[in-house]
């Protein structure tokens, strides 16, 4: 079940907001008093109800707004459950003073917005001795390893326990919660009104990660990076899951650099079976693996490990579908001639997409000439790949047949930039770049109007996505849903 937190200034707001959730088919939702403005009126939010509700009056000190006074917030509290409503939320500090009445039941409540305390399980103790029907803990997950320890407590709890890491870090508890175990999760009304730090929106939790249909039995699968809030990829696989009705669910996790050798030694445990791994993890998560593929040989990076017992495999995706994506632009039949073989190829960029891509023309024996803005490390991708690197203010000078963009430059939000000069664009060129969003990217338009052949971003995203679908689960997806559910995340405004 997902409780949708609502907190508005107005009541007549907030009790639109109700009933809207009630049709869209939420199941609870908390009414934050301490939001309202001015005196609140139980009697106005609480008549005719159209489900059942939470009442919470948080204080500042626990990341509320009430600015009253002690004294009159408990009031409230005690008047809601004479009242009669479904739950009450009471600090861990006030539960003990306020008494059990009626068939309102008690939600025990802590908040840390700082950390994960170590002493978690002892909170939680305590919190079990306070007559609660439910206990709730929010803290903040410095550490991927603080969901862990969050989603083992629900799990191994007696009484139900609503628990939840908040920030970036702590977004996959709020998702995998359900899961283990806890009674509800937490959910905003929009993304434009977070109430805690992390929060996803009603629509993400029902229309993306299909909360409600999560159970003990449900498999985890992921994108494991540092910045991960940007990736489309949970989109993308939970629809593909979706669609053929796999138990599973796909998941984001910010996994900061110094926390992964412990991330990857907690995976198993937590039903973990496949990850996307994407910057900056790439090329350091392969001292963790036990088998790899050729592809993750030629490159020496991997985008996609898949766990079976003890042993990690390794993949890398990125290079066949950027191969696929080339070869199709070229005409190239399966059996057909290399068509790729002698063409000058000109990729612009150092890092893991242009890792594969170089590694890929070289074995189809293209002519490879790699820059990127820091000379060393287009170097260094060089000298792997047994091609040639230039300085960046060079790449103009490159009689190319093939560009590659490699670099974020025309990524949303700065859609106004290209990394090449649209005068320098030949006709007989086919321009590759990498960027997905948007996908008609500034080199895209200027490749288009010089009549180049164009390969997006998205073509290449899509194709790797399907093939990661198929080793996490052994099954075929659509590209063409997969296509449609990129284009739509995008949105139209971008292209």
């Amino acid at each position: 079940m997902i409780c949708v937190a609502l907190g508005r200034g107005r009541h007549r707001h907030m009790i639109a907001e109700h009933r809207h959730l009630v049709e869209q088919g939420a199941e609870l939702v908390e009414l934050r008093l301490d939001y309202i403005d001015g005196p609140v009126s139980l009697k106005r939010l609480l008549a005719d109800r159209p489900g059942p509700v939470i009442v919470t009056c948080r204080r500042q000190a626990d990341g509320g707004r009430w600015t009253g006074s002690e004294a009159d917030r408990q009031l409230l509290l005690r008047q809601a459950i004479v009242d009669g409503v479904e739950y009450i939320d009471l600090e861990e500090d006030i539960a003990g003073s306020v008494p059990r009445f009626g068939k309102t039941q008690r939600i025990v409540s802590l908040h840390d917005f700082r950390r994960t305390p170590e002493n978690l399980e002892t909170l939680h103790a305590r919190m079990c001795g306070l007559n609660p029907d439910i206990v709730k803990l929010a803290t903040m997950a410095n550490h991927p390893s603080d969901n862990f320890r969050m989603l083992k407590l629900i799990q191994a709890s007696k009484i139900p326990t609503a628990g939840m890491c908040m920030g970036d870090i702590g977004a996959p508890s709020r998702v995998l919660c359900g899961k283990f175990g806890a009674p509800f999760t937490y959910a905003t009304f929009s993304l434009e009104r977070v109430l805690a730090p992390g929060q996803l929106s009603f629509q993400q939790m029902t229309e993306v990660y299909h909360y409600n249909q999560l159970n003990a039995e449900s498999a985890v699968y992921g994108v494991m990076a540092d910045p991960v809030g940007h990736s489309l990829s949970p989109q993308l696989h939970n629809a593909a899951l979706q669609q053929a009705g796999i138990n599973a669910v796909y998941v984001p996790f910010r996994v900061p650099a110094p926390d992964l050798d412990g991330f990857l030694a907690n995976v198993p445990e937590y039903g973990i079976r496949g990850l996307s791994v994407t910057i900056p993890h790439k090329e350091s998560v392969l001292k963790h693996l036990t088998k790899i593929d050729g592809a993750v040989k030629a490159v020496g990076a991997a985008n996609t490990l898949i766990f079976d017992g003890a042993e990690i495999l390794g993949f890398n995706t990125d290079y066949r579908a950027a191969m696929d994506s080339l070869e199709q632009a070229v005409g190239m039949e399966a059996d057909g001639p290399n068509k790729l073989k002698g063409r000058t190829a000109l990729i612009l960029g150092a890092g893991g997409a242009a890792k594969a891509i170089a590694a890929g023309l070289k074995r189809r024996e293209a002519n490879v000439v790699v820059t990127g803005r820091t000379l060393a490390r287009a170097q260094q991708l060089a000298e792997r790949t047994d091609c040639k690197a230039i300085e960046w203010h060079a790449r103009h000078n490159v009689a190319a047949d093939i560009l590659v963009n490699c670099t974020p430059v025309g990524m949303h939000p700065n859609v106004d930039e290209s990394p090449f000069d649209k005068r320098e664009l030949k006709p007989s060129m086919v321009v590759f770049d990498t960027v997905y969003n948007p996908e008609n990217t500034l080199l895209v338009k200027d490749a288009r109007s010089r009549s180049c052949t164009i390969v997006t971003g998205v073509e290449m995203f899509v194709r790797q996505a399907a093939l990661q679908f198929q080793l996490f689960t052994g099954k075929e997806t659509s590209p063409e849903l997969l296509r449609e559910v990129l284009k739509r995340a995008i949105g139209p405004a971008r292209y």
